[in-house]
């Protein structure tokens, strides 16, 4: 019920279109300032180039944690003398440090949702952004030095933990509600054994085509190292790979451009980062 009334709340909110192109218009304004570096970098924050998953989740339970840690250090040092003040101040610190780095992640992973998944990951997005504006005063609070800011400070450390947790449920509800960067390549089933999928001239030097393995969409590409084949369905969304272009052994998928190498499904570029089988 919980989900569907998330849902519901949000189709409501037409608003959230406008904003949804306002947001994604500026973070590829932002990959598009850095010229011939916005690929290389979006792969990187992608978790395409080093990780090879998606990075944006493995950034998020840091700042979960040092809050939590934090907070339960600020209410004991303020009702006890077991450990000092710097203990909570120390905790959030490293918290918003490490959010900044999934504020980045999160944002490029915008760029490439749509619909209901994009007002969901808006609101995430939103929600967490004031998330940090909230954490990241409180530390400057605390950095201030005067006594009299220190509960204020724990106040705002407080409401944003609680904030964090209705935020990290939206992107939990982004992931799991509709399957934004999951492997798509994750539940296909192809044949146990070799089947015939056509005959040797059916498939031309440097052409495309897709064709039907025993219920399973594969794309064959010959080249003058042989004829290869690897999953029509791109790992990050599901899109068709041989509508996509060809550029050596680099197929380029028509719906968000993450790139594949037909020769043995390596990913090549964001925002894919889940490799196909070949």
């Amino acid at each position: 019920m919980a989900r569907k009334k998330t849902d519901e709340i949000l189709s409501r909110q037409e608003w959230m279109e406008g904003w949804g192109d306002k947001v994604q218009s500026m973070v590829g304004a932002v990959y598009r300032a850095f010229g011939p570096l916005g690929r290389p970098l979006r792969n990187l924050l992608s978790g395409t180039s080093v990780f090879k998953h998606p990075l944006h989740p493995a950034l998020t339970d840091v700042p979960l944690g040092a809050w939590l840690t934090g907070v339960v250090a600020d209410y004991t040092a303020a009702s006890t003398n077991l450990i000092p003040r710097s203990a909570g101040t120390i905790a959030l610190a490293l918290g918003v440090a490490v959010a900044a780095g999934a504020a980045v992640t999160g944002y490029t992973d915008f760029q490439d949702v749509y619909g209901m998944e994009r007002r969901t990951a808006l609101a995430h997005g939103l929600t967490m952004t004031v998330v940090f504006v909230v954490m990241t005063t409180s530390l400057v609070l605390r950095l201030v030095g005067v006594s009299v800011l220190y509960p204020v400070a724990i106040g705002l450390a407080t409401f944003g933990l609680a904030l964090t947790m209705f935020g990290m449920y939206l992107g939990g509800h982004v992931v799991y509600g509709y399957g934004t960067r999951i492997n798509r390549g994750a539940f296909l089933h192809g044949p146990d054994e070799f089947v015939s999928v056509g005959r040797s001239q059916d498939f031309p030097e440097g052409e495309m085509k897709r064709v039907d393995a025993d219920g399973l969409a594969v794309l064959m590409v010959r080249q003058s190292s042989g004829l290869h084949a690897i999953v029509n369905t791109c790992s990050h969304a599901g899109g068709p790979l041989n509508e996509g272009t060809l550029d050596g052994d680099m197929v380029t998928c028509p719906w968000h451009s993450s790139q594949f190498s037909v020769g043995d499904g390596r990913v090549r570029g964001a925002p894919a980062t889940f490799p196909h089988r070949p």
